[in-house]
């Protein structure tokens, strides 16, 4: 019963050390932000809330790259597309976009909602190409949490 006990102090005497259970330190975060509303406050709000994380994870000053600390996406459909249909004439959205996937943020937007809306990506949304259009919103929502992304919807 000693020795048990014993493997289990020095068990918790490493977690604790480290600050998590794992040998390799912390782990990246792996966050998936789920859009599909159109409203402009709350569309912003929901970029201040990605910046934010970010600002969290990847502190200033810090040497490692905010990529290999954070793989944070955003998944728009329904009316979430929106977001990036006021980008292609709003410049201060613009520049939110922008800024976002300069620092390593992937937006993801359903092609089923493109389809269903009649929407042209090249034309009528800021910043999409093929690479960014996912099958599904909702189904790519599922596969990345079941990848291990955490679900945030703003």
């Amino acid at each position: 019963m000693h020795k048990v006990l014993a493997i289990f102090a020095v068990g918790l005497l490493a977690i604790g050390a480290t600050g998590c259970a794992t040998l390799g330190g912390p782990s990246k975060q792996k966050v998936v932000y789920h859009i599909n509303y159109d409203d402009t406050k709350e569309l912003t709000g929901a970029l201040r809330n990605v910046q934010n994380h970010i600002n969290a994870v990847c502190a200033k000053g810090d040497t490692t790259p905010c990529t290999e600390k954070l793989d944070l996406r955003i998944v728009m459909h329904g009316k979430g597309v929106d977001l990036l249909k006021q980008a292609n004439t709003d410049p201060d959205m613009q520049q939110k976009v922008i800024s976002l996937k300069k620092q390593g943020i992937a937006f993801n937007v359903c092609a089923n909602t493109l389809k269903g809306k009649k929407i042209n990506y090249k034309n009528d949304l800021f910043d999409v190409s093929e690479k960014d259009i996912v099958p599904s919103g909702v189904a790519e929502l599922a596969k990345l949490q079941s990848e291990g992304f955490a679900y945030v919807k703003p």
